[in-house]
């Protein structure tokens, strides 16, 4: 097993915040955001693609996204996959671009939206969790094979329970600023 690597544990929860806000990212505010269709996967060419990868994703009015899909075979799958995501729009197609109208938010869809927000930060909070646990196992490891006395693994133990609540901290806070950012507009 390896020695104890605080760097390691400081960028695994850091990549646990990074992923909690790209999900936030993708919740709709009630503005056109093109990282609103990042989670939307298209089966094309037999395998699954985000919508980058078969189109271009834009913004060019406040309230509506489109994609300019690069083959035109492929329109009526990133249609249904836009449809079948449950984000709530109803895609236009034009051509080879579909529009996405973004249409106000009902006190409703805010709360669902909240919920998720929620959902997504306990997410973060448990992968914190286990990058914490695996810290405390390495620790307890190291100190088995008497590599460190029992005085450094109280040391370390708590420099990870606080890396630990420092980063969950760091989460409750990005969920409480979108929640508020949903149920404010």
């Amino acid at each position: 097993m390896p020695k104890f690597d605080k760097a390691d544990l400081q960028r695994r929860m850091h990549g646990a915040v990074e992923a909690l806000r790209h999900d936030l990212g993708g919740l709709r505010t009630g503005r056109a955001s093109a990282s609103l269709l990042d989670p939307i996967t298209v089966e094309v060419y037999g395998a699954n693609m985000s919508i980058n990868q078969v189109g271009t994703v834009s913004a060019p009015e406040p309230r509506t996204l489109t994609v300019q899909v690069w083959d035109k075979s492929n329109v009526g799958a990133v249609e249904r996959a836009i449809r079948n995501s449950g984000i709530g729009i109803n895609p236009l197609i034009d051509g080879q671009t579909i529009r996405l109208p973004i249409p106000d938010l009902t006190q409703e869809r805010r709360k669902e939206l909240a919920k998720l927000a929620h959902q997504y930060a306990e997410k973060a909070r448990i992968a914190a969790r286990n990058v914490r646990r695996d810290g405390m196992d390495t620790i307890k490891a190291d100190e088995a094979k008497k590599e460190i006395g029992e005085d450094e693994k109280k040391r370390l133990e708590h420099e990870v329970q606080k890396l630990t609540d420092e980063t969950v901290a760091e989460i409750d806070t990005a969920m409480t600023d979108k929640e508020k950012e949903i149920l404010e507009l």
